[in-house]
This record gives C-alpha cells, structure tokens and sequence, in this order.
C-alpha cells in the first residue's frame, strides 16, 4: 500500500510542476515582458532625442509616443496575465483497459 502511495505522491508532484512550467511560459508573459523592455528603451530615446530628431519628424516625438505605447501596450498584457491566469490542467480520464477481441464476439 505504501508504494502506491508514494507513486500516487509522485504523480501529484509531476502535476504540479507541469502546471507550473505552463504558467511560466505562458505567451502573455513573453509578449507584456518585450514590450516593456522595449518600450523602456524607445521612450528613454524619445526623452533624449535632440532638436535636430524633432525636426526631421516634424516637430514630432515619435519615440516618446511610440515607447509610451508599446509601455502600454506590455502592462496590458502583463495585467491580462495577472487578471485571468491560466487554468490548473486536469488530467485526461483514463481509459477502461479492455482484452484482447476473442473470435466470436460481436458486440463490438
């Protein structure tokens, strides 16, 4: 009775690491992480751009908005994440084990 036990211990363990390996590459998580890291990036260039930048853009911080948008953007995704989590998989029902077909036998 106790190996069952502890294979039945094992399996729960095995489980539990899979549905957090899921949770930790879940595609939000890499999607909101990039575009926060580059969207820090783009804004930090927007912040610093120079006279002469502006002037080729017409006047316009195109980095500064599109950095504060893509910073946006990934803390959205980062709140989705966080908001609606990924569910715990459950296991696949095992199927009744079934002999082998003797001759015969038509009720299949």
């Amino acid at each position: 009775m106790s190996d069952e036990y502890e294979y039945q211990h094992e399996v729960e363990e095995l489980e539990g690491r899979s549905a957090t390996a899921a949770r930790l590459f879940d595609v939000r998580r890499i999607i909101g992480g990039l575009f926060v890291i580059y969207g820090i990036v783009v804004t930090i260039a927007g912040i610093t751009a120079s006279d002469a930048d502006l002037r080729k853009a017409e006047n316009i911080n195109i980095n500064l908005w599109t950095g504060a948008c893509m910073l946006a953007l990934g803390l959205l995704f980062l709140l989705w994440m966080k908001l609606r989590p990924l569910p715990v998989p459950h296991p696949a029902p095992a199927a009744p084990e079934q002999g082998p077909a003797r001759p015969g036998d038509d009720s299949a």
